[in-house]
């Protein structure tokens, strides 16, 4: 865990692991999480290459950005990348996560060796109510409370009891400023033209029994990007890489390897 100084000199927290030659892998966390919430996939995917999971303003160990947008969020993440000499990445994101990965590939196309939207959408078609739930809910309680409230969805039935401690943990820690500009940045989102203009291999992930995005938004978002692979995690809920991290790794894994593969052939 650390923190990289981007340009504007706002200081973003970064965990990282790994190496070598191989693409680097970066990996984008949800609404309600922080960096911490990868730690399975960077100790994985560490092993074969550079990994990394950033903090978006506001959020775990990064400086806050008053009203920061999607497109703030999307700006901070490639410059924390070009502070850290990683001028192209695989782009791994998760809810919010896959929100900003398309919003990245809109900015900077070269910069993204393929895509991973895993429990995310194009648009939303209760986004705006989930947006108002969300902000009169963080006004009216702590975060803590909001979490104790919110865990139950996020999570697929019987998942671990570690697990339910380790999701409320870990959005308890999250100011309650920054959330509501999370939330915003996520569910008022409407990026179909962005997500039919992506050119790069993508691949789109969801859990199962995802109650948050179920698999039809997914199945709505991989028919607007072009060539689009979509795969459903058995037994999974919102949060599919830490619900089934084996599964979300082999995946995304099997994934990269089949797009560095393609690049790789002659034509």
């Amino acid at each position: 865990m650390g923190r990289v100084t981007i340009g504007s000199g706002m200081r973003i927290g970064v965990a990282e692991a790994g190496g070598g030659a191989g693409t680097p892998i970066l990996f984008l966390h949800g609404v309600g999480s922080t960096k911490r919430v990868w730690d399975s996939q960077i100790d994985f995917f560490g092993r074969s290459r550079r990994a990394l999971a950033f903090d978006y303003p506001g959020y775990g160990e990064s400086d806050p950005l008053p009203a920061a947008t999607r497109e703030d969020f999307a700006a901070s993440v490639l410059a924390a990348l070009s502070a850290l000499g990683i001028e192209r990445a695989h782009v791994c994101g998760l809810s919010l996560g896959g929100v900003i990965a398309i919003a990245m590939h809109d900015q900077a196309p070269e910069r993204c060796a393929s895509l991973v939207l895993a429990d995310s959408f194009a648009v939303h078609p209760e986004g705006r109510a989930i947006y108002e739930r969300s902000v009169a809910a963080s006004r009216a309680a702590s975060m803590r409370e909001l979490a104790e409230a919110r865990a139950g969805a996020l999570l697929a039935p019987g998942a671990r009891a570690a697990l339910y401690r380790e999701v409320i943990d870990t959005m308890a820690s999250i100011e309650a400023g920054a959330y509501r500009l999370g939330a915003e940045a996520v569910w008022l989102a409407d990026q179909r033209d962005r997500a039919a203009r992506i050119t790069v291999p993508t691949l789109v992930l969801c859990g199962e029994v995802d109650k948050v995005t179920p698999p039809e938004l997914s199945r709505e978002l991989a028919a607007l990007v072009p060539a689009a692979r979509l795969q459903l995690i058995p037994g999974a809920g919102h949060l599919a890489n830490i619900e089934q991290p084996v599964a979300f790794n082999h995946a995304v894994d099997e994934f990269i390897a089949a797009a560095e593969h393609a690049v790789q052939q002659p034509r």
